[in-house]
C-alpha cells in the first residue's frame, strides 16, 4: 500500500513538474535536463550514506519519517509556488529523491526482517509489479493531473500521497533488531566495512559488475528509442508511445509470471534469463525495420526486465546479512545508475559518429558481458541462515 501511494505521488510530481517547466521555459532543453539531474544526482551523492544510516536506524521509523519529511518539503514548495517563484519546483523532486536514498534500503531491510526466506522472491515480485503497472499508468496519471488541475493541485496530490504512504507504513509490525550490536563504530568505519563486505563476497561483487554492464547498455538505448521510430521504422515520432506501451505491458505480465514461478526458479537463474533475453531483444530492435518485429522485441524486453530486477533484489536479500543490507544496496545502486547516466550523456554524441544499429548492438553485447559475469553463480545454492530477532526497546 505504501508503494502504491508513493508511485501515485512520484508520477504525478514528475510529470506535473516536467510539463510545468516545459510551459514556463518554452521547452528549454537545459531546464528540462535539470529535472533529471534533480532526480538522479542524489543517487550518487546520498545512496551509500543513506544505506549506511539505514543500517544504523530502525527501518520502519526511518521510512515513516522520510515520507513525512517528503510531504512537508512538497507542501513548502507549494506555498512558495503560490507566492510566485516557479523555479522552486525543482526542490520538490530533489528533496524527496534525497530522502528516498534513506527510505529505500530500509524497505529492503523490512523484507528481510518480516518475510521467511522462501517468500522473499514472491514478495519482491508483487512489489516490482506495482512499479511495472505505473510504468504504463504513471505518465497517463501525471499528465491528466497537470492538465486537469494545474501545478498547485498536482503538487498537493503528491504531498497527500506521501502522507498516505506514511500512514500505511504505520500499520507494519514494530521494528525489531538483529541481536548483535551495541554500536561503537563510527559512520566512516561502517562505510569502509560495507565496501569490504561487498568485495569479499564473490556473488555480490559479480552482481556489481553485472549492474555496471546492464547500466552502460541501458544508458545507450534509452535516449535513442525515438530514433528507432523515426529512422529505422520511418514513422512519425508519436509512434514511440506504442513501443513504450508494449514494454510496459510486458513488464506487468513478466512481474505476474515471476510471482507464479517464484518458488520454482532461483533468483540467479531469473537474472541470467533476463539478461540474455534483453540482450537478444536489443539486438533485434537495432536491426529491425518492421514495426511488429520491433514491438515484439520491446515486449520481450519488458517481459524479462522483472526477471532482472526481482532476481537482483532477491539475491541481495538472500546473500546479505541484515546488518549490511543498507550499505550493499547503497554501493550497488549507484553502480547501475552511474553507468546508465554516463552512457546516456554520451548517447547523443555517439549517435552522430556511429549508426543506430551499431549503438543498439553494442548495448546488446554489454548485456551479454553482464550475463557472463554472473554465469559462475548459476548453480549457487541459497544459504539457509536463521537470524535471531528480538524486540526493540
Amino acid at each position: 500500500m505504501s508503494g502504491l501511494f508513493l508511485q501515485i505521488g512520484i508520477w504525478v510530481r514528475n510529470f506535473a513538474v516536467l510539463l510545468f517547466v516545459m510551459e514556463q521555459t518554452k521547452g528549454d532543453p537545459f531546464a528540462v535536463s535539470m529535472i533529471s539531474v534533480a532526480e538522479f544526482a542524489p543517487i550518487f551523492i546520498f545512496s551509500f550514506i543513506g544505506g549506511t544510516f539505514a543500517d544504523r536506524w530502525r527501518p520502519k521509523r526511518t521510512m515513516v519519517w522520510c515520507d513525512i519529511l517528503s510531504a512537508i518539503s512538497v507542501f513548502a514548495v507549494l506555498v512558495t509556488l503560490m507566492f510566485g517563484t516557479w523555479q522552486v519546483v525543482f526542490f520538490a523532486t530533489l528533496i524527496s529523491a534525497i530522502l528516498s536514498q534513506f527510505s529505500q534500503p530500509s524497505g529492503m531491510k523490512l523484507f528481510k526482517m518480516h518475510l521467511p526466506e522462501e517468500q522473499i522472491q514472491a514478495g519482491m515480485s508483487v512489489y516490482q509489479t506495482v512499479f511495472a503497472v505505473f510504468m504504463v499508468l504513471g505518465p497517463i496519471l501525471g499528465t491528466f493531473a497537470f492538465q486537469a488541475f494545474g501545478i498547485n493541485i498536482s503538487i498537493a496530490i503528491t504531498g497527500i500521497a506521501f502522507l498516505l504512504s506514511a500512514a500505511a507504513l504505520a500499520f507494519l509490525p514494530q521494528d525489531r533488531f538483529m541481536e548483535e550490536e551495541s554500536r561503537t563504530t563510527s559512520l566512516w568505519e561502517e562505510m569502509k566495512s560495507g565496501i569490504k563486505y561487498v568485495l569479499n563476497k564473490k556473488e555480490l561483487s559479480q552482481l556489481g559488475l553485472c549492474f555496471l554492464a546492464a547500466g552502460l547498455g541501458l544508458g545507450f538505448v534509452q535516449p535513442l528509442s525515438i530514433f528507432l521510430v523515426t529512422e529505422q521504422l520511418g514513422l512519425p515520432k508519436e509512434n514511440l508511445q506504442w513501443l513504450l506501451t508494449a514494454n510496459g505491458i510486458g513488464m506487468i505480465i513478466g512481474g505476474a509470471g515471476v510471482m507464479i514461478f517464484a518458488k520454482k526458479v532461483p533468483p540467479q537463474k531469473l537474472l541470467i534469463f533476463g539478461m540474455l533475453a534483453n540482450g537478444i531483444g536489443l539486438a533485434v530492435m537495432g536491426l529491425s525495420t518492421n514495426l511488429w518485429l520491433t514491438l515484439g522485441a520491446e515486449f520481450l524486453n519488458g517481459l524479462m526486465l522483472p526477471c532482472i530486477q526481482i532476481g537482483i533484489n532477491t539475491m541481495i536479500l538472500q546473500r546479505t546479512e541484515s546488518a549490511f543490507i543498507g550499505r550493499v544496496n547503497g554501493i550497488l545502486s549507484p553502480l547501475f545508475t552511474g553507468s546508465m547516466v554516463l552512457t546516456m550523456s554520451a548517447a547523443g554524441i555517439l549517435k552522430e559518429q556511429f549508426s543506430l544499429v551499431a549503438i543498439f548492438e553494442s548495448a546488446a553485447i554489454l548485456f551479454i558481458i553482464g550475463l557472463l559475469f554472473i554465469l559462475p553463480i548459476y548453480n549457487m545454492k541459497v544459504e539457509q541462515k536463521q537470524e535471531v530477532l528480538g524486540s526493540q526497546d
